[in-house]
This record gives structure tokens, sequence and C-alpha cells, in this order.
């Protein structure tokens, strides 16, 4: 009795081991499967190795399936070094899943799929108006756009909810500077703007005091995805295998990290081409005050480049692909703040900074110095570089050109990672501070390229990772009228042939183009004077500017009409003698722009009516120009000639005088 009782308990206990066995081997080839998903996802990351190692699981597996379904009679100690085998096998597949995803979970959440939009309805500080209840018999601004989160889709809710359309008009604009200019002279009572609305005007003079001027009467805020309202969300089908194209948006925030959309997005614009074939890159920095045609405006009006940043990430793409006759395959929203920690973690970065210059830190508090000469510069020390441009004689040309030395320092850094906690934390710093619509797979086929780049500067131990060719957009500084927020603004006016040559190089690294070879030339390496030519710095015979409409106040009649001959400007006087007090038009404004007659108040007295034709005493007429969407070379002008500009040394923007504004016109 007492031995089939044992038996029995063995039977039992056996029985309860396979039991244990099965199941255990049942967990382990399903963390197995998922382990097999996982590497799958790696993509193009080492086919080879991959196949290799999902075939030695899969014999693994078979093996153990193999094991617990035999009949024979297992001892027990090779149960348990089965037990043992398989609990091994089991952590080292959770450990290979959570890397896997924990990688995987960090590039994808790169690419972010939802968007924080925030929309403020704000009104002069003067005004009575404190709450959105308060708004009866009101003018309310908003965008006319209705793909715009914060311009139309937002206030369009607000103004539903408060059922604002009962007891109010609803005035659409297609831009924020009309609105914000006809909230300034009174013409609407309120408008709609994004909520950091001071960061997109306040480098207008007029607007410097913005947040004092106006106060906000309502905040809404609304997570969208990006797919709802940009094409440019995703950029699947496109391999970075091939030669493309990507556009850095540098985003100078108080805040670190892009949860929330800002519409500060062009305050740094670099376009670069990549041929990974030839490890060749060309980045041109983009002038935030390009003076060039706005996609996304009706009619396509040029204006400043950096203003098209407050209608999204579509309408800035399109207008320098519009320009520059190129396709973005990519871009990237970097936050400036996010570059202090990511040149942290790798250690600093080596650069030949240009000269000495200081500027406040990543907080905007204190000061932070760094020295000429060749530096390795922590991240605060690389943000001065990145950012300033005040103390630069180039201003923003030239602080452009030092953001690459920034760019090319991280790339040229990123060779001395060796370790894989080292890696993690800069895919941490970038996935906090970088909004891209590259894809997964994109980003993990970038993996052989890294290869490529790796071998290529294990031969060359000083070489750059990547040989990048600078381009430079040469241009004319110019202070033109502009028609949205009715100031004269500075611009930079680009030279077309400037243009054509940095298309012309963007185009050969791209393989859209044959280069055309020079057949002969001279070059000393011993030559102490020789410098590397830049393309897009001529340099060129001619600068290209626009004709503008002089102040003809205190010229007499027939030095206004001299000048309006000259030009191609039709005139209309008021009066028949004396001095010219007040002109219909605005000074500086484009003369191609101008339609009809500009209309000229002489201080001799003034007549009651206008003259019926142009043979009129008091009336001098002249054929238009036509408008041409390219500035024309300038006309000989009777005033002081204009000094020849270096296409090495661009034109700088005044400090402090951004605008000028246009001088009241004295009553009749």
């Amino acid at each position: 009795m007492r031995k089939n009782k044992e038996n029995k308990e063995k039977k039992e206990k056996k029985k309860k081991c396979r039991l244990w066995l099965l199941i255990l081997s049942l967990i382990v080839i399903i963390s197995n499967l998922f382990a097999i998903y996982n590497i799958l996802l790696l993509g193009p990351i080492e086919e080879v190795i991959r196949y290799i190692i999902i075939g030695i699981f899969v014999i693994l597996d078979i093996i153990i399936i193999f094991k617990v379904r035999s009949k024979r009679r297992n001892k027990e100690k090779k149960a348990r070094l089965l037990t043992f085998f398989l609990i091994l096998y089991l952590i080292i597949n959770c450990a290979i899943s959570g890397l896997i995803m924990y990688t995987y979970g960090t590039i994808s959440s790169i690419n972010r799929d939802t968007v924080t939009y925030s929309s403020s309805l704000i009104v002069p500080s003067s005004s009575e108006i404190e709450d959105v209840k308060d708004l009866k018999d009101n003018k309310i601004g908003i965008l006319s756009d209705e793909t715009s989160p914060e311009g139309n889709i937002i206030p369009n809710e607000v103004i539903d909810e408060n059922k604002l359309k009962d007891e109010n008009e609803i005035v659409e604009y297609d831009d924020y500077f009309s609105a914000m200019a006809d909230l300034y002279d009174g013409e609407v009572d309120s408008i709609f703007v994004p909520t950091d609305y001071p960061s997109m005007f306040t480098s207008i003079e007029t607007y410097q005091n913005i947040t004092d001027d106006t106060k906000v009467i309502l905040t809404q805020e609304k997570e969208m995805k990006k797919a709802s309202n940009s094409s440019r969300s995703s950029s699947a089908g496109k391999s970075v295998t091939d030669p493309f194209t990507i556009l850095l948006m540098g985003v100078d925030s108080a805040e670190e990290g892009l949860s929330k959309n800002t519409v500060a997005n062009g305050d740094s614009l670099i376009l670069v081409t990549f041929n990974p074939n030839t490890l060749n890159a060309t980045m041109l920095s983009i002038p935030r005050d390009s003076y060039v045609p706005i996609a996304c405006w009706s009619g396509t009006p040029e204006n400043k480049i950096t203003h098209a940043a407050a209608y999204g990430t579509d309408c800035m793409m399109d207008t320098i692909e519009n320009y520059f006759d190129v396709t973005i395959d990519y871009y990237a929203k970097i936050n400036f703040k996010g570059l202090v920690s990511l040149v942290d973690t790798l250690g600093g970065i080596t650069v030949e900074v240009p000269q000495d210059l200081c500027t406040d830190n990543s907080n905007r508090e204190g000061e932070v110095c760094i020295n000429a000469g060749v530096q390795t510069l922590n991240g605060e020390q690389a943000l001065v570089l990145a950012r300033n441009r005040k103390q630069l004689t180039g201003g923003d040309l030239d602080r452009g050109l030092n953001q690459q030395l920034v760019i090319q320092g991280i790339l040229n850094k990123v060779k001395d990672m060796k370790s894989i906690n080292q890696v993690m934390d800069v895919l941490n710093t970038v996935t906090n501070n970088l909004d891209t619509n590259f894809t997964e797979q994109q980003i993990l086929s970038f993996y052989d390229i890294a290869k490529d780049i790796m071998n290529n500067s294990l031969q060359k131990d000083d070489a750059d990772l990547i040989n990048i060719e600078q381009l430079y957009l040469d241009g004319t500084g110019q202070m033109i009228y502009d028609e949205r927020s009715r100031l004269v603004l500075w611009d930079y006016v680009p030279n077309t042939k400037s243009r054509d040559d940095i298309i012309n190089a963007m185009k050969i690294n791209l393989g859209e183009k044959e280069p055309d070879m020079i057949k002969e030339f001279s070059f000393s390496i011993n030559d102490e004077d020789y410098e590397k030519t830049v393309t897009g710095t001529g340099p060129y015979k001619t600068a290209f500017t626009y004709d503008l409409l002089p102040d003809f106040t205190g010229d007499s009649m027939s030095q206004a009409e001299s000048y309006a001959n000259a030009h191609g400007i039709r005139v209309t006087f008021k009066g028949n003698s004396g001095y010219v007090v007040s002109q219909s038009l605005p000074a500086n404004k484009r003369i191609d722009l101008i339609s009809g007659s500009v209309v000229l108040t002489l201080s001799g007295g003034t007549s009651s009516t206008e003259p019926e034709d142009d043979s009129s005493n008091n009336t001098t007429t002249t054929k238009p120009p036509t408008s041409n969407t390219e500035p024309e070379e300038p006309d000989e002008v009777p005033t002081e000639p204009e000094v020849p500009v270096d296409p090495t040394e661009p034109v700088v923007p005044p400090e402090d005088n951004d605008i000028v504004e246009e001088p009241e016109q004295p009553d009749e």
C-alpha cells in the first residue's frame, strides 16, 4: 500500500513537472516570437545577422517543443536543467524585446502624431473688455484659412461655444499682420492669434511692447493630429538611400521640448541636400529677412520668409521649395534649448570660433561668453555660437554660417560615441527636442549610411564625417513698405544670380544635374591668401533691388515731375504751386505694385476737383511699369549713388531699427 502511494505521488509530481515545463515552454516560445517580431522591426539594420539570429531562435523553439513532447522518462536533474535553460532563454528574449521596443518607441516619438495648438483672443490693453462674455457689438478678427488650427479652427470653436456670431461681426483676414495692424488702428476690437504671438511681432519696432499694448482675454488649446492639418506629416515612400533634401528649422524657445506647436519655427532655417552615395552635403542658411514670395498667401506676394512660419510647416516648406526649385523630402524642427542638452550629452564639440561672442544663456539669464579660435564648447557655449547675431558684422547671415559650424561639430563628435548608454542618452535628448516627418524605417535606414560615414572617418582620422559644401545667399538690404503690416520694414532682397548658383549646386549634389567640368585652374597650397570658394558669393556685377516710391514731401512740383517721369510713375497734383506737403501712397512702396496715380498735395492751394485728363497743367502722367515677380535692376536715379556691395560682406539690417513707420500725413 505504501509503495503504491509513493508511486502515485511520484506520478503526480512528474505530471506537475511536465505541466510546468509545458506552460514555461509556451511562455518562452511566445516571448521568442515577440522577440523575432521586434527584430524584424529593425528593417535595414544588419539583415544577414538578424536573419541568422532569427534562424537560431526558430531552431531552439523546435528543440524545446521536441523536448517537452518527448515521452521518455526524464530524470529530475535533466528536468531542472531544462527549466534553467527555459528561464534563461525567457530572460534573453525579454531583454532583446525590451531593448528594441524602447529604442523603436523612442525613434517613433520623434515623428509626433499629435501636436497641441493654442490660440488666444486678444484686445488692446486699454480696452474695457475683460472676458469673452463682454464681447457685444464688436468686430472680431480671425484668419480665413480654414486649415489653420490657431487662426481659424480653434477660433471658430470658441465663437460657436460662446455664440459670438449672434451679437458680433466676424472679420476674416488673409494674414496675422493685417489683423494686428487693424487692432492697433482700432478697426477691429479683438483678434485671434497664436498664444505665443509676441515671438511673431516683437522683432518689429512698432510691436516691441506688444505684451504691454495687448491683453489676453481667452486662451484655448486643442490637440490635433498633424495629418489633419498638414500634408507633410509623413514622408513615406522616400528612401534615405537615395539623395534627399531636408529643411532644419530652429526654434528659439524659452522652454525645453516641442510638445506644443510654436510659430517661432522661422527663427533659423537651414536647407540641406545630402547624397548618401558620395557622402557629400550642401548646406544653405536662409536669412530670416529674405524677401521672397510667400506660398500660402493669396497672390504669393513677397515678404520676409520668417513671416511664413506663423502659418505652419507646410507654408514654410512650400515657400522654400518654390523659391529654390527643389523638393523638400524631410523636415526637422529643433528646439535651440535642446541643443544645450545634446552637446552636453556628447561631451562637448570642437569648433573654430570666428570671433569673441557673448549672449544670455538658454534661460535668458546671465551671460555666457566664448573666445575666438579652436575651442571645445559645452552646451551653453555652443548655443552662444548658434544664436548670437547682434555682434556679427553680417548679422543673421553670419549667424547662419556659425550654425553650420555647430552642426558640423556635432556630426564630427558622433564618431567618438563608444557606449550604448551614450547612444540612448542622445536618443532621449533628441526625442524631447525634435519633431520630424521621418518614419521609423527611414530613421533606421540611416544605420547603413552611418556605417559608411564611420568607415570613412576611420580611414581619415582628421577628416570631417561628411563633406559639407557651404552655400551663401547673396543679397541687398532695402527698406520696403509692407502692404500687410502697413509699415516700412528692412528686407533682404536676394540676388537672383546667387540663387541660380545655389540651385545649380543643390541639383548637382542630388544627382539631378551633371557638374560643369573646369578645364583649367591655378592653385597653390602654399598661397596664404587662398580661401575656399563659397557658392553663391559671386562676385556678381549687379545687385538686385526694387524701385521704390520716394518721399516727395518738400519737393517742388518740377522735382516731383522729373522723378516721376524718370521712373514711370503716374502722378496727379492737388494745387498749382508750392511744395509737396503730402502724398496718397506711402514712401518706400514698390513702384511695380502701384496702380493708378499717386496724388501729391501742394502747399500752394488745392483744386476742388480732380483733373479730367492727363493734359491738365497740374497733372503729370507717364506709363507705369509692368509688375514682375523678380526685382528689376534699378534705373539711374538723380539721388546719391548706392555704395557697391561686397558679396562676401552682406548688408546688415539696422540693429534696433527694423522698421520705419509711415510718416503722418499733414492736413490739407
